[in-house]
């Protein structure tokens, strides 16, 4: 799959109501300079099955030119897009917000929360 052109990308959780609220704040800090894909959209399933393997769905992730880089280890690369970001056309980010969890609860942020800093991977290309 050839996606050089269309990086950076962010893959994140998007039947997960924390994850979507995630991926919101990431296209406002961004202003709309990254491409936003939901694990379970099309393009998502294909990321999954071409590039990101069997561990995709336990932590978001960030997909640059040469690296992808997995939970913990997609937060340094993710400020270093934040923070080099110009103004660009958004890229709109499709979200189905169809929670099968309890998404909404104290419970759920805390256990999202700490599985974000204890899942990492880097995967080169």
């Amino acid at each position: 799959m050839d996606i050089k052109g269309k990086v950076p990308i962010i893959v994140y959780d998007n039947q997960c109501y924390l994850c979507v609220k995630f991926a919101k704040m990431i296209e406002f800090l961004t202003r709309g300079n990254l491409i936003i894909v939901g694990h379970y959209s099309e393009l998502g399933v294909k990321l999954r099955k071409t590039i990101l393997g069997e561990s995709a769905l336990d932590m978001f992730w960030l997909i640059d030119k040469k690296t992808a880089y997995g939970g913990r280890a997609a937060l340094i690369p993710l400020l270093r897009v934040i923070i080099e970001t110009k103004s660009r056309k958004s890229n709109k980010i499709e979200i189905d917000e169809k929670c099968i969890h309890e998404c909404k609860t104290v419970k759920a942020v805390f256990i999202r929360s700490v599985s974000l800093f204890s899942n990492s991977k880097k995967i080169d290309r």
